[in-house]
């Protein structure tokens, strides 16, 4: 948003030189109304692209394709027929809002590109707009502006309806979107995540929406094409959850991507695992912020996923209790940069692993309770420094010096 200025005159009542200056007001005020810059007057073409970009949403939410393509430049043959395809590929998603937000617009002539936020929601699911940034080329002609060109801004990635064709089906707590996959394996996935909602109503007290929407691409190099990253980070993992931590329950929704290739290798247990895990992030959004540690965030969802699964700790944690048999009981708990995606994988899962036990430690010495009561005040902290020592002093009377003694000894009694 561009910013405001304020300019203010202050007039000195009662000076006694007042009627000597008076003279010199009017010709002062025109001198600096003529220097200090005033505002310029806004570009029409803003205007006149907004009502182009209004009337491409209307034709989505009216499914009206001419007058979805009519925001379109007629020589732009080849936009034309992949927006076409787009639109065939949105027929069957429950769309309850559709808008473009402009948020900047550079123009040369008749030219123009523009900066805009597309803004969408399914009906039923998202308590507030899904923003997605988008940067569009425009041209003028006969005084009304065309677009010509239509691509990810910076920060933004595909959608699904690019890819292909949608297909929706509908489950008790769920939606999964789908392009390349057959309705049946859709409502496999509907039916384990309709699973995993209970599951993390159990355990999760907190407000949330009780239901999830998932998306299921093609492939794994369309699932990093919706996320807008290498494919390569995204490899062995089944599934990722999007969305914008913090914040209030009006936060745009998350969405769970599922990897069809490293889900399809799993079996019915695994998989419900794995939902249960994204939905537990879907669940616990609003109460996580940039002061949540990932060992707290990642191993509470595992907790969640765990929790009712009768599993020990040696089936849930395969490769921490190798490490422990090798007398490698790791120090401290793991540090942000052990979660990410694409180094040593036994090591990702030994970061997954220490996160679970620390919060099955929580559970079983402090309370289930405490656990969810002292993930909530981390999260309340907002900044990293000081958060999780705050959070441990005021819910769990400890210090992190002394949890990391109990987490480390109960390491070893779980796993050794």
């Amino acid at each position: 948003m561009a910013g405001q200025r304020r300019i203010a005159a202050e007039h000195e009542r009662g000076h006694p030189t007042r009627r000597r200056v008076l003279g010199l007001g009017l010709s002062g005020l025109l001198l600096v109304s003529g220097c200090s810059g005033a505002p310029p007057a806004p570009d029409p073409a803003t205007a006149a692209i907004r009502r182009t970009l209004d009337g491409r949403a209307a034709g989505v939410l009216d499914r009206d394709e001419s007058a979805y393509l009519a925001a379109l430049d007629p020589a732009a043959t080849s936009l034309r027929a992949s927006a076409r395809a787009e639109f065939a590929n949105l027929a069957d998603v429950p769309l309850s809002s559709w808008a473009y937000r402009v948020t900047g617009v550079e123009r040369s002539g008749s030219r123009a590109t523009a900066q805009v936020e597309l803004r969408y929601r399914i009906a039923g699911y998202d308590s507030a707009p899904v923003s997605t940034p988008r940067e569009l080329s425009l041209t003028e002609h006969t005084g009304r502006w065309y677009v010509t060109g239509d691509r990810p801004a910076e920060g933004g990635a595909q959608q699904l309806w690019q890819q292909g064709r949608v297909r929706v089906v509908r489950g008790t707590h769920s939606l999964v979107l789908g392009v390349g996959q057959t309705t049946t394996r859709l409502r496999a996935v509907a039916a384990t995540a309709d699973l995993a909602v209970p599951a993390v109503d159990d355990a999760w007290t907190g407000a949330w929406a009780h239901r999830v929407v998932l998306l299921v691409p093609a492939s794994l190099s369309a699932m990093a094409a919706l996320l807008g990253a290498p494919e390569d980070g995204y490899r062995g993992i089944a599934a990722v959850t999007t969305g914008e931590t913090g914040g209030s329950g009006a936060s745009p929704a998350d969405r769970v991507i599922v990897n069809p290739a490293a889900y399809g290798a799993l079996g019915d247990f695994g998989q419900r695992v794995v939902l249960t895990h994204e939905t537990t992030h879907v669940a616990t959004r609003t109460a996580t912020s940039s002061a949540t540690p990932t060992w707290l965030s990642e191993g509470f969802a595992d907790w969640v996923a765990y929790r009712s699964t009768g599993r020990t700790a040696a089936q849930i944690a395969p490769e921490l209790q190798r490490a422990v048999e090798r007398g490698e009981v790791p120090a401290a708990l793991p540090d942000n940069d052990a979660f990410s995606f694409g180094g040593d994988a036994d090591a990702l899962a030994r970061a997954y692993e220490s996160g679970w036990l620390a919060c099955e430690l929580i559970a079983g010495h402090w309370g289930e309770k405490r656990l969810l009561a002292f993930y909530r005040a981390v999260g309340a902290g907002r900044q990293p420094d000081g958060a999780v020592e705050k959070a441990m002093n005021d819910v769990l009377s400890t210090t992190p010096e002394d949890f990391t003694v109990r987490w480390r000894a109960y390491v070893r009694k779980r796993l050794g």
